[in-house]
Parts: structure tokens; sequence; C-alpha cells
């Protein structure tokens, strides 16, 4: 069985950075690509960051590009999310998920098959 644990939450003010972490276990994980969701109250969950197995591929939404960068190390079997200029549109719930449907994606919710518990990122103004 997988396990996912996202850390690294908490409150910042506006323009601030914080950098998140999701340690993985069960599986061989440095074969899978992984990717960062959020979710704000009242919002669906939406798409923030993907990257490739090898760390080779990143993409973005357009919300977070040039503000949010994702990264691996699969020696680590760690998946990270580094935030900077945050602001309080990005305040959600934020979630790892492994994805296990190839030749899809990192958008669609349907390609993960894991989810972390999340972990909650709070931007004041």
């Amino acid at each position: 069985q997988v396990q996912l644990v996202e850390s690294g939450g908490g409150l910042v003010q506006a323009g601030g950075s914080l950098r998140l972490s999701c340690a993985a276990s069960g599986r061989t994980f440095s074969n899978y690509a992984m990717g960062w969701f959020r979710q704000a109250p009242g919002k669906e969950r939406e798409f923030a960051a993907g990257i490739s197995s090898n760390g080779g591929s990143r993409t973005y939404a357009d919300s977070v590009k040039d503000r949010f960068t994702i990264f691996r190390d699969n020696a680590k079997n760690t998946v990270y999310l580094q935030m900077d200029s945050l602001k309080p549109e990005d305040t959600a719930v934020y979630y790892c998920a492994l994805k296990t449907v190839p030749c899809t994606t990192y958008v669609e919710l349907s390609s993960y098959g894991y989810w972390g518990q999340g972990t909650q990122v709070t931007v004041s103004s």
C-alpha cells in the first residue's frame, strides 16, 4: 500500500515563502510522476504542479507559474513544492499525489491513484 505524507504547511504573510514536502513509501517512487494539487474552501480541487518520474519534466498551472517550483529527490522518496511570493489566494489545503495512469495529463485528478492527507497553507494579507 502506498503512503504519501505531506508536511511543511502553515501560516505565512503575503509575499513570503513555504516549502512543502511529501514523503512516499510502498512503491518504487522513482517509477512514478507526481503532482501537487490544492483545494480552497468551497472550491474544487485543482492542479498546481507536476513532475516526471526522473524530474526532467515539470509543468505548472498558470496561477502558480514563476512563483512555485516542484522538484524531487528520488533517493529520499520525496517530492517538494517550493512556494515563493505567496498570495492570499494561494490559501488552500495542499495535496501531493502519485500518478498511476500513464499517457494522461498531469491536470486530471483521475490520473492519480494515491493521495496524501493534505497540509494547510494559509496566506495572510
